[in-house]
């Protein structure tokens, strides 16, 4: 059997492990270590009620099979008109030319009162206060020269969630709203005493195949050579 080695890394993550959980049992300072070498982030999937060694065997696996996103398209509109063909009445500014129409703005009085009272241009005062002066016109004509063609909406492609249903601009989006929702960090160590949720077939093959009392033996040997972890080493052996 090949010598079982700690890297310098994973000694320095060790020791603060036993540092911030000084009653740490061996086997959750054994599964802490096969967690950080291996680089496992292990996630509860709540919808399905079952924990995966990482979040990308979640989201790999429904992006592959469609359940994750949708793509859609949306159509982008750069402002409306504030005067169209349809137009019957216009409300103007004097001073500014700002204009609003009867059908392109809910409340074109309640506007054009609003407006010429903050207009930095308007400059008439009447007892102190801005005059509210505008001027109002049917006169196709005139609402004719108002009337500027806009620019046409685009057509966006965008991603929906599959789960949530909602909007993002892509992809990754859709994943990291996911990972953030849908599922719950785990350690390594809560995963072998679940009893309420299902173990992922390869997490559980991979924590059966580590802890073996001869793999978990190595560890204990391994750690006794350095004299930072003797004390707990020792611990270990006597409730053993």
């Amino acid at each position: 059997m090949a010598k079982f080695e700690i890297p310098e890394n994973l000694k320095q993550e060790l020791k603060d492990f036993l540092e911030d959980e000084q009653q740490a049992d061996l086997v959750s300072t054994y599964l802490f270590f096969l967690e950080k070498k291996h680089k496992l982030r292990p996630v509860l999937y709540i919808r399905e009620k079952t924990i995966y060694s990482t979040p990308a065997e979640v989201t790999d696996r429904l992006g592959a099979e469609g359940k994750l996103w949708r793509e859609t398209e949306i159509k982008i509109q750069f402002g409306q008109p504030s005067v169209n063909a349809e137009t019957k009445r216009v409300y103007i500014c004097p001073f500014t030319g700002k204009v609003f129409g009867n059908n392109t703005h809910p409340n074109p009085q309640d506007a054009i009162y609003d407006w010429v009272s903050k207009c930095p241009e308007n400059t008439e005062r009447h007892d102190g206060l801005k005059v509210k002066r505008f001027f109002i016109s049917e006169d196709p004509e005139v609402i004719k020269n108002y009337i500027q063609k806009g620019k046409d909406p685009i057509t966006k492609t965008v991603f929906s969630s599959a789960i949530s249903g909602k909007l993002f601009n892509s992809k990754d989006g859709v994943v990291d709203d996911f990972v953030k929702n849908q599922l719950k960090p785990l350690s390594l160590s809560e995963v072998p005493s679940q009893n309420r949720f299902t173990i992922d077939e390869k997490l559980l093959a991979f924590i059966q195949e580590h802890l073996e009392e001869s793999k978990i033996n190595s560890f204990v040997e391994a750690l006794g050579n350095f004299a930072e972890f003797k004390e707990h080493v020792e611990l270990w052996l006597e409730e053993a």
